[in-house]
């Protein structure tokens, strides 16, 4: 039995939640994935899993086996990138998440560009805007754009996202175009769930200034707070590399020029310095050069 693969088949069971579904993410009959999983219960002597015919859980084995089982698949990684260091290429697998904007706006042209020049080289993307385990989920990297990074989190700082006030001409035509930042309180502002809900900062002719807001609409996303601004629901505040193109093109006006919100840090995070391979920094390099030469970060 092959040791390693029985454990990623364990894993990759535990993640998808079913045997079958294992089977299909992995490209394996369910035969196989049910025989690699009886062969690892064998070897442990134990049973890892709880399964009925509608669900499957962890036994108190299985779970100390699924953490240490992520280690190992973790250290192979690291130890098939030190093998490939001695060669002329890269290979292999790398799992991204990333919120949907930053990988419309940035991570698409970025990820063709590398890939293009390392072919052997997959890129396999998580779009969400939560916050992910990056261990739980095998997870090799992760983008946030962020000033406030969870403590003792390995991270490098690749740029900085500026955010624009902005609305759609038909809004401003009905609602009129605010002249300074203080007129915001007298408009539908658009905001985020999680932040800038009630206020947001700015740094204008006079210094810092703080504007309190108020509207009808709220969202966890930047692309549904950008769909409510193109039909002409309010005032948002939105990244500029999300817009810069609808601005360009008319469907959005930019406001308050002088008014400039808090730009936010974009990181690259990831595990362990021990455990980044040659292939995570050959492409934590990549974004960090991309970004640097783009005009929309």
């Amino acid at each position: 039995m092959d040791k390693l693969e029985a454990m990623n088949v364990f894993v990759t069971i535990v993640e998808r939640g079913s045997l079958s579904a294992a089977a299909e993410h992995l490209e394996l009959s369910r035969t196989k994935v049910t025989r690699y999983l009886g062969e690892l219960e064998s070897w442990m002597d134990t049973r890892l899993l709880h399964r009925t015919t509608r669900s499957l859980s962890l036994t108190s084995a299985g779970k100390e086996t699924l953490e240490v089982a992520r280690e190992l698949l973790a250290l192979e990684a690291s130890l098939a990138g030190i093998r490939n260091q001695s060669r002329e290429h890269l290979k292999g697998q790398l799992r991204i998440t990333a919120s949907y904007s930053i990988v419309d706006s940035f991570l698409m042209d970025v990820i063709g560009r590398f890939i293009d020049k390392w072919p052997e080289v997959s890129i396999d993307i998580v779009s969400t805007d939560q916050t992910v385990n990056l261990v739980e989920s095998r997870i090799d990297l992760a983008i946030r754009i962020t000033n406030e990074l969870t403590p003792n989190i390995v991270a490098k700082q690749l740029g900085e996202c500026r955010s624009v006030i902005c609305a759609s001409p038909q809004y401003l035509k009905e609602k009129g175009t605010p002249s300074n930042a203080q007129d915001l309180a007298h408009h539908n502002c658009l905001s985020f769930s999680y932040f800038g809900k009630t206020a947001w900062t700015f740094k204008g002719p006079n210094g810092l200034e703080s504007v309190p807001i108020k509207g009808n609409f709220s969202a966890n996303t930047s692309e549904v707070l950008l769909s409510a601004t193109l039909k002409g629901n309010g005032i948002c505040l939105l990244p500029f590399p999300s817009v810069e193109g609808l601005i360009e093109n008319g469907l959005l006006v930019p406001l308050l020029s002088e008014w400039k919100p808090k730009t936010l840090g974009v990181h690259a995070v990831y595990g362990t310095r021990k455990q980044i391979t040659p292939l995570l920094r050959a492409f934590i390099d990549h974004l960090s050069n991309e970004m640097e030469q783009s005009t929309s970060w």
